[in-house]
């Protein structure tokens, strides 16, 4: 009975408790709910948070990713602006050195006596040159805006290149790809070259504050006006005249103002016998030639290497190597071939022939080193070779005095090397090339002859006999050479 009486209470209390079960579990489940949502939300909420937490994550590293890849053609072009400007500077600098090889050559085939003479003129007029070149001559040559084809005009002085990275960031066709100043550094030494190619040709026999003021219009007016109309845009380059480095420009042009100032200054005493026999003067230091012919042979890699104007690509970087294969080649053809010919003729290895040889061949390919094969440079170095020598016994029986063979190198060779560029150049003509030939012999000739008179009345081109005799070290420059040694 017991029994009967909790079981049926038992159930009496579930069955009075089970409404207040039924509402908690639906109060629980309600909770329970409520968190569910509530974790929802703040789960979305934090994905949200995430979302825009790593878009804005993303958005510098975007921004950063299109200023790398708008950076990348300006880095490009900095860095080709910045390599073909050094190549620049440095192909010049090769040039400058030039001027040390022409002092020992000169300074080698003259003389004794006259050694310091013409070693000042030669370091003397490397700066007038570079001072003229800087004032007046660089304008004239590139005057940006022309007055016409036939006179460019005078420009202002020489700038800054302040506004060359805007420039550069502009593109275009015209847009430069280096340093204006480095263009001005690269010119002017090419200037002095021509400049010192009168320095041995008038040897032994000016006065040397004549040549001085000479210089002055050299480089300041007769070559800057000639240099524009091939490499300025004149009409000799819209006349299709072709003159890669300078055959014409600055060899011919120097032989062309030497030829003049010879003619006027007559030769040296005791050169030719009165019966027109040629007298050999032999020059006091050989050594000294031949070094200043390796140091030539070494800056005519910046002459003409440098004339290519770039470097910063592959076909470029080709280009030059060519260009340097080419001038060295044709360098060595004009040596052999002025060694044989000087073999043949006088039945000895004459080491001046040789020394000439060698840049003649250099002079010859200096007009178009790029379109030849390295065979085909050879050749052409080798005919200018055989042409110095025919020149310089030539010039000897008209009587032209010439101590160095520089008419013959750079003036002859140099008219040899502008008519050579159609053979291989086939963009190149013979009637554009003789009327380049042409224009620059006679304009610069004409235009020296006219200053060497005008110095001769006011000044006076030659030294006095007995001065002459004694030396012009001592009566030019007040001091000896070689005062150790006995003059001869």
């Amino acid at each position: 009975m017991m029994r009967k009486f909790l079981s049926a209470m038992t159930l009496a209390v579930c069955f009075g408790l089970a409404p207040a079960w039924a509402q908690d579990a639906a109060e629980a489940t309600d909770a329970a709910a409520e968190v569910v949502v509530e974790t929802m939300e703040t789960v979305a909420t934090d994905a949200a948070a995430v979302e825009e937490m790593a878009a804005e994550e993303a958005a510098p590293a975007e921004e950063m990713a299109a200023e790398e890849a708008a950076a990348e053609p300006q880095a490009t072009a900095d860095l080709a602006y910045a390599l073909d400007t050094f190549y620049f500077l440095v192909m010049g600098a090769f040039v400058m050195w030039m001027a040390a090889g022409f002092a020992m050559l000169e300074s080698g085939l003259v003389r004794s006596k006259n050694t310091a003479e013409i070693l000042t003129k030669n370091i003397g007029l490397y700066a007038i040159a570079c001072v003229m070149y800087m004032l007046i001559g660089y304008k004239i040559m590139y005057p940006g805006d022309a007055i016409s084809a036939y006179f460019p005009g005078f420009g202002g002085l020489l700038g800054s290149d302040d506004n060359a990275l805007d420039a550069v960031l502009a593109g275009g066709d015209d847009a430069p790809y280096y340093s204006g100043l480095s263009d001005f550094f690269f010119q002017v030494v090419f200037v002095a070259t021509a400049m010192s190619i009168v320095s041995g040709a008038v040897a032994e026999r000016m006065k040397l504050m004549t040549f001085f003021v000479f210089a002055i219009f050299m480089t300041g007016f007769i070559y800057p006006l000639q240099g524009f109309w091939k490499w300025g845009g004149g009409f000799l380059d819209a006349a299709g005249f072709s003159d890669f480095a300078g055959s014409g420009v600055v060899h011919l042009c120097g032989a062309s103002a030497a030829l003049a100032g010879v003619l006027l200054l007559g030769a040296r005493k005791g050169k030719f016998g009165p019966d027109g026999k040629v007298n050999p003067i032999p020059g006091a230091n050989l050594p000294m030639a031949t070094l200043g012919t390796f140091i030539l042979w070494l800056g005519w890699f910046g002459f003409n290497g440098g004339s290519e104007l770039k470097v910063s690509n592959v076909d470029e970087a080709n280009a030059v190597s060519l260009v340097f294969v080419n001038t060295n080649m044709a360098a060595c053809g004009g040596l052999i071939a002025a060694l044989i010919m000087a073999k043949i003729l006088f039945k000895k290895a004459d080491l001046t022939m040789v020394l000439n040889g060698a840049l003649a061949g250099l002079v010859a390919i200096t007009a178009e080193p790029l379109t030849p094969t390295p065979l085909a440079a050879t050749l052409i170095g080798a005919v200018g070779g055989v042409i110095v020598v025919f020149s310089i016994i030539t010039l000897d029986k008209l009587k032209i005095d010439d101590p160095v063979g520089a008419i013959s190198v750079h003036g002859v060779v140099g008219m040899w090397g502008l008519l050579a560029v159609p053979l291989t150049n086939g963009d190149a003509t013979f009637g554009a090339q003789l009327l380049g030939l042409a224009t620059i012999f006679v304009w610069v000739f004409v235009a020296s002859l006219i200053v060497w008179l005008v110095l001769k009345v006011i000044m006076g081109l030659r030294v006095s006999e007995e001065e002459e005799d004694e030396g012009t070290d001592l009566s030019e420059c007040g001091l000896e050479a070689y005062p150790e040694f006995t003059k001869n």
